[in-house]
């Protein structure tokens, strides 16, 4: 499995206005590996996940500083291509949220709005190669007309991460993916991104620990802001070196 190095966080803070909402991290996340970050609510992972891929942007207020280095090239260059990145860096969210149209335009929007296809035959094949992708192309390829909020919600889930690798990403980033979702449902999820990781980087924000243990290889323990432990996943939660992880991860404390 190729290990190298897709993200690469420097020297990281962000500021909401006058709150410093990520201190300091540093943090490099692996090719073709699920990295799961985990910590308390208002912890910051989730705002250093949506870090990158510059959906912080969008927040009035928001100041950054530091780098995020993905495929060689700060995103937060002056001469950056947001829109590059955001298709290089896919997102999926807590509560899926597929647009209200067919589950074909779902799929095909990524492709259509950034022009990467020219003929209906083009899209045509990677709206099919997408859905065999999450595994949905045999339960759908008959509701492609059909509008995408008829779907179930583990279904609507896959067809958001469908969208995502429609465009072909380099990284795909998920924000607490299962926590709508059921048990069964979370389970084949997690499946999914077993598969999905053979082609993609992967960076999970859970509030789930057992789910962390099941899929990630390394996890990034955050707290107040701060990475306060980063290392391979059975190291987290068998033997961590800090004591902040310890009684996280013991049910001690959050």
């Amino acid at each position: 499995m190729d290990n190298t190095i897709a993200i690469k966080v420097r020297n990281l803070d962000l500021y909401y206005t006058k709150f410093h909402a990520i201190k300091d991290v540093n943090i490099e996340f692996k090719s073709n590996q699920i990295t799961a970050l985990i910590g308390p609510s208002g912890c910051g992972k989730s705002t250093l996940l949506r870090t990158l891929n510059r959906i912080n942007d969008t927040i009035e207020g928001v100041k950054i500083t530091g780098k995020v280095i993905i495929c060689d090239k700060d995103i937060y260059a002056e001469d950056a291509d947001v829109d590059r990145i955001r298709r290089n860096v896919g997102m999926v969210f807590q509560r899926p949220n597929p647009f209200p149209l067919s589950v074909y335009d779902n799929v095909a929007f990524g492709l259509q709005i950034n022009r990467l296809v020219s003929t209906k035959k083009e899209t045509d094949k990677i709206v099919q190669e997408s859905l065999e992708d999450v595994q949905l192309w045999n339960d759908l390829k008959d509701k492609l007309k059909h509008n995408a909020l008829s779907l179930s919600l583990e279904q609507q889930q896959r067809l958001c991460i469908a969208r995502v690798v429609a465009v072909k990403p380099h990284v795909i980033l998920l924000d607490e993916p299962c926590s709508s979702l059921d048990p069964m449902a979370t389970a084949h999820i997690e499946e999914l991104m077993q598969e999905l990781k053979e082609k993609y980087t992967i960076v999970i924000v859970t509030h789930n620990m057992q789910q962390a243990a099941r899929i990630s290889k390394e996890t990034g323990y955050m707290l107040l802001g701060k990475l306060i432990e980063f290392d391979k996943t059975e190291t987290i939660f068998t033997n961590p070196s800090q004591k902040e992880t310890e009684d996280y991860v013991s049910g001690r404390f959050g």
